[in-house]
C-alpha cells in the first residue's frame, strides 16, 4: 500500500489515503499503511490465530446490499472464526477487488461500516491490497487473533459422549435471505434480514469456550453440516433433537406457518453461531454460568463417523434433502 510521490489523490492511492488509512490509526504495526508489510510482535504466552474469508457479490451478499452492511458482514464472519478458536481479535488485512464503476460514495460507506465495527470489536486494519476487476465485487479479510498458548479450540478434540451445545439462535440468516429474494413472506422480516446482513460474532463466549469446550467451530455452512465437520475430525457421530435447537421468535413464527422451514433453518447456513462440545460432568457448571447457549444433543462412537442424525419431536429421524451449504 505504499503511495508513490505525486500519486493522484483521486486514484487508487488517493482512495487508500482517504478511506483506508484512518482504519489503521491506533495500530502501530500497520506503519501507517506506508510500507510493504505490517510488523508486529506477540506476547510469549500467546499464540497467533489466523483466518481468511472472502465474500463475493451474488454469492455471499446481494449486489444491492448497503455497503456498510457488506463491510460488517465481511469483518464479522472472520471474527466468528476467531471466536470459534477461542481467540481474541488483534488486527486484520483487507483485499478489495472492485469494478471501476464503484464510486467514492460506495467506498466511503463501506469504510464507515468497517470503522464502526473496528470500534465495536477492538480491532484495526493493518494492511492489504486494492485492485480493479470487471466484476463482481470481491472482498477478502485475513484476521489475526491471540489465544493463550495451548488453549486454541479445535474441531478434532471432542470425546465420546460429549454433549453438543450451540450459541444464540439458528436459522434467522437463511430465512432473511429468502425474504430479500422474495421467496418468503415472513410475519416479522426485519430481524431475519438483520441477521443475514449483520451476523453477530460470539466473541463474548470466548472465556466460556476456554473453560468448558472440548471442541468447536462456527456455524457458517449450516448447523447440521458444520456439526458433521466436527464429528468427522473428532471421529464420532452425533444425534441432535430438532425441538431443542434454539430459534428466534421470528424464525419460530415462520416455522409454525410453514413446518418445512425447520429443515431449512437447520441446514441453511450463515448463522455464525458456535457449535461446541462439553464433557457431561461440566454440563451443570456451563448452564449455571449464564452463557447464552443451548444443549441440543450428544456425540457417540456408534454410527458412521461424521454423520449427524436429527430427531423430530416424535423421536424419528428427520429426512434432510440438504445437509448444508457447499460451493461445489
Amino acid at each position: 500500500m505504499l503511495q508513490p510521490p505525486g500519486a493522484d489523490s483521486a486514484g487508487e492511492f488517493g482512495r487508500i489515503d482517504r478511506y483506508l488509512k484512518p482504519l489503521a490509526a491506533g495500530f502501530p504495526g500497520a506503519l501507517g499503511l506506508t510500507d510493504d508489510a505490517a510488523v508486529f510482535g506477540i506476547p510469549p504466552d500467546r499464540e497467533l490465530v489466523i483466518t481468511t474469508d472472502a465474500l463475493v457479490a451474488g454469492v455471499h451478499f446481494l449486489p444491492d446490499d448497503p455497503p456498510a452492511d457488506i463491510a460488517a458482514k465481511l469483518l464479522r464472519v472472520n471474527l466468528s472464526d476467531l471466536a470459534a478458536m477461542a481467540a481474541e481479535p488483534l488486527a486484520y488485512s483487507l483485499v478489495t477487488s472492485l469494478p471501476t464503476d464503484i464510486g467514492d460514495g460506495w467506498l466511503a460507506a463501506f469504510a464507515a461500516g468497517l470503522a464502526e465495527d473496528q470500534k465495536r470489536y477492538g480491532i484495526h486494519l493493518m494492511g492489504g491490497d486494492s485492485v480493479s476487476t470487471p466484476g463482481p465485487v470481491t472482498l477478502s479479510v485475513t484476521a489475526f487473533g491471540l489465544v493463550p498458548r495451548g488453549q486454541a479450540l479445535r474441531r478434532g478434540t471432542a470425546g465420546a459422549g460429549d454433549l453438543v451445545f450451540v450459541s444464540g439462535t439458528i436459522g434467522d440468516a437463511v430465512l432473511g435471505l429468502r425474504v430479500l429474494q422474495g421467496k418468503l413472506n415472513a410475519a416479522d422480516p426485519d430481524p431475519l434480514i438483520e441477521r443475514y446482513r449483520r451476523p453477530q460474532p460470539r466473541l463474548s463466549l470466548v472465556p466460556t469456550l476456554r473453560r468448558f469446550a472440548t471442541a468447536g467451530l462456527d456455524v457458517s455452512d449450516g448447523l447440521v453440516a458444520d456439526l458433521a465437520h466436527l464429528c468427522e475430525v473428532s471421529g464420532y457421530a452425533a444425534t441432535i433433537n430438532a425441538d431443542r435447537v434454539p430459534l428466534s421468535t421470528a424464525t419460530r413464527a415462520a416455522v409454525t406457518a410453514d413446518p418445512t422451514l425447520l429443515a431449512t433453518a437447520l441446514t441453511g447456513g450463515d448463522d455464525y453461531e458456535i457449535v461446541f462440545t462439553v464433557k457431561p460432568e461440566d454440563r451443570e457448571a456451563l448452564l449455571a454460568s449464564g452463557a447464552d447457549v443451548t444443549e441440543i444433543g450428544r456425540l457417540s462412537p456408534d454410527g458412521a463417523t461424521g454423520t449427524v442424525t436429527v430427531l423430530d419431536g416424535t423421536g424419528a429421524a428427520m429426512p434432510l434433502t440438504a445437509r448444508g451449504w457447499t460451493h461445489f
